[in-house]
């Protein structure tokens, strides 16, 4: 069983796949990070050796930011853009969409559910 930064990667998935399940790393960078190290691709998780594994957690902590790290990381970016007051900020807060996407018909994952007002029309 491999732990890498603290997730539990399942035995019988490739490599490349149970990379991602580390927050962080997606499909893309799990083949950069497979090919420095030069570890195959088709290879389960099981089938690892430990200097193997060991190089994989040396290379990931050594140039990466992964799980906590980076949910920290990315939780004050969005607190940053709050406190400065920018627009981008202003749509975090108000929990709405903002990327820019508009919000008449659709946004109801982010606006949550539909909630009724009297005397609207339109």
């Amino acid at each position: 069983m491999a732990r890498v930064a603290g997730v539990i990667i399942p035995d019988d998935k490739r490599i490349v796949i149970g990379l991602t399940y580390v927050f962080g790393i997606g499909p893309t960078l799990s083949e950069k990070i497979l090919d420095v190290t030069k570890i195959d691709k088709n290879t389960r998780v099981k089938e690892l050796t430990d200097a193997q594994l060991n190089l994989l957690l040396k290379e990931i902590q050594d140039n990466y930011v992964i799980e906590a790290d980076l949910r920290r990381q990315v939780s004050m970016d969005i607190k940053r853009l709050q406190e400065i007051g920018c627009y981008r900020g202003l749509r975090h807060r108000l929990r709405l969409p903002v990327r820019g996407q508009t919000t008449k018909r659709n946004a109801r994952t982010r606006k949550g559910a539909r909630r009724t007002v009297a005397n609207k029309k339109g």
